[in-house]
């Protein structure tokens, strides 16, 4: 087994059985059989769950909304290219590869199904719903080892692939550096989405280099620039632009997010979702 991913995984091991434990990724509704809670009637809501008692005595519709009493499905999904080869090593792979660890592990602590699905500019791999450490580990490894650099990945056709694929009502984590503008409008309609954006310290924070010759790690393509305060200031103006754009869009949609940097701690993070 790599070595690597062999101390991400005891870290993650010893995270979630300590620090994770009684945090759950995800109360969903759904048809089950607890009571969730009452809320007004929506234009769009199943008239057959009005609860005609409180609207008679309300004077207006309401429904009731019950916990779901399925397992739940929890979904990883890494949208990965060489975006995630930043600077002279994949630090961005390493730490996708860690979150993604700390979530499989919590959904298997559960006894829930996780599925696993990794999107690269070869053809999508992934595991089918599981429970099994196994499944999870090839997972794990095969986001690790994958060879991205010099490589390209088109998200919004892997956006779609998921919506296909993935049936049954989940908790969906969507994994990348969210570089590329993507529509999880479709995705949002049917399953409860979490994007969880990954980036680098440097990538947020560049720092002046002077006369510099830039390779691109999608395509190999360099360029010779000067890249002081002007192509800093420049870059980081187009970068938050794009940011507040894709953030707008994933609350638009109800779609939750955080922004994971390589340098911070990945368990601190996702706690702020749970």
């Amino acid at each position: 087994m790599n070595t690597a991913l062999k101390a991400l995984q005891l870290k993650a091991k010893q995270q979630v059985y300590t620090l994770l434990s009684g945090h759950n990724l995800s109360d969903l509704y759904g048809e089950g059989y607890d009571f969730a809670q009452l809320r007004e009637y929506q234009i769009g809501d199943d008239i057959r769950k009005i609860n005609w008692m409180v609207t008679a005595k309300l004077g207006k519709p309401y429904i009731k909304e019950l916990h779901s009493n399925r397992e739940l499905s929890v979904v990883v999904a890494a949208l990965m290219d060489g975006s995630l080869y930043f600077n002279t090593h994949n630090n961005k792979q390493t730490k996708l590869t860690e979150v993604a660890t700390l979530l499989s592990y919590a959904t298997l602590q559960q006894n829930d199904l996780f599925t696993g699905l990794c999107y690269t500019q070869e053809a999508p791999w992934g595991t089918p719903p599981t429970k099994q450490i196994y499944e999870v580990e090839q997972f794990l490894t095969y986001l690790l080892e994958s060879k991205l650099l010099y490589t390209t990945l088109a998200p919004q056709p892997a956006i779609e692939d998921i919506f296909q694929r993935i049936e049954k009502p989940s908790l969906i984590f969507l994994l990348g550096d969210f570089l590329e503008e993507v529509d999880v409008s479709l995705l949002a309609q049917k399953h409860e989405v979490i994007a969880i954006i990954i980036r680098d310290e440097e990538e947020e924070h560049p720092q002046q280099q002077g006369e510099v010759t830039l390779h691109s790690p999608k395509d190999g393509q360099t360029i010779e620039r000067y890249f002081g305060k002007k192509s800093i200031t420049d870059y980081l103006s187009k970068l938050h632009e794009h940011d507040k754009k894709c953030i707008n869009h994933f609350s638009e949609h109800h779609v939750s997010h955080i922004k994971i940097s390589t340098q911070e701690d990945a368990l601190t993070k996702l706690l702020t979702l749970f």
